[in-house]
């Protein structure tokens, strides 16, 4: 059986579509997964153009793998994903040993591209928008966890000043309505409990319904969802603050599946910023949804996306971000300098704020980021959470798994239970645990009750 190695960079959107690319070669060629890039027959770089100099960290390993190929002459080299789409033949002109170059869209036409490849003794490029064909070719997804990604749409249409994705993953288009509900049904067949819903702009979704000219968009979708027999939770990223709609808020008062965990990305509390990165929304519009939010759901866990060292950024400007950070009380994000993206109308603007204030600033955030999830953390201690149990810590003493407010915990195995015959039963479960320890970044705890 031939072995495929898969390196994926960046977003979930990626995860989901690495995991695809597995499943589309072990259908097509009997590929089985391997973590060991050495005994690979194929090698694929799935890649992200999200953050700075991300082609050159491609390139830098694809300069690493030129070595692995010369004493594996066979071994196929392959790369996808957002900096595929942009470099294109560029790859190949820069890296000859590569054998393939595809994107976001047509990563279901891998077979074919190996089979040119080996047919024709010349590399491949295919990086073409064929829409949502994809799904149409993608064969059943091979689940043995609880837990599992859909990706219900693709592409970007908002063209914030600063983001490559319009340009790498193309308009938004959705995936018809039933496509995505017949997907999920077949995921709780297998098990799963937990779905992540995964789209640029997932909130975006507009999925035509069956042959009608009816839309559907993501607040139906999700009421579906929650008929849905042994799905017990929902989850989604990325959403957008001018997709959040109020049918959208009410459907968190409406659908207990959908956890009490919110990953909103705002980027700047500086309405000037916001007009900079043309997010199409202002501060105030977005502190009125999170207000609703927290009307329906007090217990709301918030986190956000946040771009410190913007273009025209001030101290004045910085210091909104910070109180809104503290005011909406967000306990966990994703935060970076300002990196231009080649292509993007933002590289151009004026930027003359040193890296070493961006710095002091990003540092601020993050302190005060982390201060407020540890307080959140810890009014959980002495509590029972639902836990989804995702697989066993590196040394086998501890389960691993993630409470409804997206936080980590290590569960101890009761004594004597290290070799429960049972054990690996329990992943893919939802159970309870009692919190018995805060730390910096996860959680510690017990088993409310040993499952029989």
């Amino acid at each position: 059986m031939k072995k495929l190695y898969i390196k994926t960079f960046g977003c979930q959107m990626n995860e989901y579509d690495s995991e695809k690319m597995a499943d589309v070669l072990h259908s097509s060629e009997g590929m089985s997964n391997t973590s060991d890039i050495e005994e690979a027959d194929v090698i694929l770089l799935n890649t992200c153009s999200i953050r700075e100099k991300a082609q050159e960290k491609v390139f830098s390993d694809l300069g690493r793998l030129r070595e692995l190929k010369q004493n594996k002459p066979n071994l196929l080299i392959g790369v996808g994903g957002c900096v595929a789409s942009q470099e294109g033949k560029q790859i190949v002109n820069r890296a000859p040993h590569v054998d393939f170059v595809f994107g976001p869209q047509t990563l279901h036409r891998l077979p074919d591209l190996i089979a040119k490849r080996l047919e024709t003794g010349k590399s491949q490029v295919d990086i073409s928008f064929p829409e949502i064909e994809k799904f149409d070719h993608l064969p059943r997804s091979r689940q043995t966890r609880g837990s599992a990604f859909v990706s219900i749409m693709e592409g970007c249409s908002k063209y914030c000043s600063y983001c490559v994705v319009p340009y790498t993953r193309g308009e938004e288009v959705s995936r018809p309505f039933e496509d995505v509900l017949t997907e999920i049904v077949g995921l709780t067949e297998q098990g799963v409990k937990e779905i992540t819903l995964l789209g640029q702009n997932v909130n975006a979704y507009r999925g035509t319904m069956g042959n009608s000219k009816e839309i559907a968009d993501f607040a139906l979708l999700l009421e579906y969802m929650s008929e849905i027999p042994g799905l017990d939770r929902i989850r989604f990223t990325t959403s957008h603050p001018k997709e959040f709609t109020q049918r959208l808020i009410d459907v968190y008062d409406k659908v207990p599946q959908l956890v009490s965990h919110l990953h909103l990305p705002v980027q700047h509390a500086s309405d000037t910023i916001l007009a900079a990165m043309k997010r199409g929304y202002t501060a105030l519009e977005f502190k009125s949804i999170i207000r609703k939010m927290r009307a329906v759901r007090p217990n709301l866990s918030l986190s956000s996306d946040f771009i410190v060292g913007f273009p025209g950024e001030t101290d004045a400007d910085f210091e909104k971000l910070m109180d809104m950070v503290v005011e909406l009380n967000f306990d966990n994000s994703y935060s970076f300098i300002f990196s231009p993206r080649p292509g993007t109308p933002a590289a151009n603007l004026m930027d003359d704020t040193p890296y070493a204030i961006k710095l002091k600033r990003l540092q601020r955030l993050i302190a005060q980021i982390d201060a407020q999830a540890l307080v959140v953390s810890k009014a959980m201690l002495d509590k029972t959470e639902r836990v989804l149990i995702e697989g066993f810590t590196r040394d086998g003493a501890h389960l691993l798994g993630r409470t409804e407010n997206n936080r980590v915990i290590n569960i101890l195995i009761p004594p004597n239970d290290v070799a429960h015959p049972q054990a690996d039963s329990w992943i893919g479960e939802m159970l309870d645990v009692k919190v018995t320890e805060v730390l910096k970044h996860t959680l510690r705890g017990e088993l409310a009750y040993v499952p029989a």
